[in-house]
């Protein structure tokens, strides 16, 4: 997978935070939007506005705040174009440094909490950047199966369920040839 575009102006540094925290505000431009949708596979990303909060947590930040985008992508019936209104809340966590390298013994057990917190990001140096942050939330909004209002694949004329769709149907006329001969 491709690394996320780079968004100009989506750094928050983790050196200069007041102790309030520091929001950020962004309205992404055209050009990082059709970077992104192209990335994403979509039509376009008319509208992409991130509203940020981050305070110290634990050595890193903490990144709360709202993403409201407007994407067109295809139908998966007709290919007409769909508008989505993507409103996504965030609650991530970064933290400095890379992830550790695990070697443990090959047969090792892993326990995962799928009721725990996510786990953390990391970000190098002095200042995170929610490029990534921002793109995987907007792709995880997006609807996978968009569909104009009303439409069926039905509409078409076939709704899949004939005798004639089943996998084994071209058999049963062969069968039919071998018991009459």
């Amino acid at each position: 997978m491709t690394s996320a575009p780079k968004i100009a102006d989506a750094g928050i540094r983790l050196d200069s935070m007041p102790t309030n925290g520091r929001d950020l505000t962004l309205d992404v431009n055209a050009e990082d939007r059709l970077a992104i949708a192209d990335q994403l596979g979509v039509t376009a990303v008319e509208k992409l506005q991130v509203r940020l909060h981050a305070v110290r947590f634990r050595g890193g930040i903490r990144v709360t705040g709202q993403l409201l985008a407007t994407t067109v992508q295809p139908s998966v019936v007709s290919l007409e174009p769909v508008t989505q209104e993507i409103s996504e809340q965030i609650d991530r966590i970064f933290l400095p440094g890379g992830e550790k390298e695990y070697a443990g013994p090959a047969d090792a057990e892993i326990f995962v909490d799928l009721e725990g917190d996510d786990v953390p990001d990391h970000f190098e140096g002095n200042e995170a950047d929610m490029s990534a942050l921002i793109v995987e939330t907007l792709s995880l909004a997006l609807d996978p199966y968009p569909r104009r209002s009303g439409e069926s694949v039905g509409q078409f004329g076939d709704d899949g369920d004939t005798e004639s769709d089943l996998p084994f149907a071209g058999l049963k006329v062969l069968k039919d040839a071998e018991d009459k001969g």
